[in-house]
């Protein structure tokens, strides 16, 4: 099998780890936008699920690319100043969702955090998948191994967290056909990575 087929069918596994994290921002990006939509029309109660619910998955993306992602990724490409960033802007992100979690909806600067914080992620999300994602696939990283590591891992922060499994990112509230519907979009696009 040559490197290129290789590298295809390890893209297109659902399971891959750029899926993985992919996924994460997808479902991040329709939370914010999600948020704006309610603009000034929505309830508190709202809000406030949407945000708890971006806290979340951003505290358990931030976590597993930081324990297992970058660390796999530094090792294979020689960019140390991408990898750097991108802890940076991840302690940017923390920062600004600690706010978050103690703040009410109806607080001062409440929505602008909310909107700097996913001006900053959408920030974040086109360096890593114009850069960094790239990157790792040309240095032949074993994706679905990572991945594989990274999905137990995240597992376990959901229960940690006290997130159902069915809360996930890559779950959501939809049925097994759409979830398997949106793996499978994410892992094709997860595919242009190579």
């Amino acid at each position: 099998m040559t490197r290129k087929l290789t590298r295809s069918i390890a893209a297109s596994d659902p399971h891959d780890a750029i899926a993985l994290l992919t996924a994460d921002h997808e479902k991040v990006k329709q939370l914010f936008t999600d948020f704006k939509e309610l603009n000034d029309d929505g309830s508190d109660e709202e809000k406030s699920e949407i945000v708890e619910k971006v806290c979340n998955e951003l505290t358990i993306h931030a976590q597993i690319e930081e324990d297992i992602f970058y660390p796999a990724v530094r090792k294979a490409i020689e960019d140390s100043d991408l990898m750097d960033e991108a802890l940076v802007e991840h302690a940017g992100a923390k920062s600004l969702i600690a706010q978050l979690r103690n703040m009410d909806t109806d607080d001062e600067l409440y929505d602008a955090k909310v909107t700097v914080l996913g001006q900053q992620i959408d920030h974040h999300v086109k360096e890593e998948e114009g850069e960094m994602f790239p990157q790792a696939r040309r240095a032949n990283v074993d994706m679905v191994a990572l991945g594989a590591k990274m999905l137990k891992r995240k597992q376990a922060l959901m229960a940690e967290l006290g997130i159902a499994q069915g809360d996930s990112a890559q779950d959501g509230d939809e049925d097994e056909d759409e979830v398997t519907t949106k793996q499978k979009r994410t892992a094709t696009k997860a595919a242009q990575y190579r």
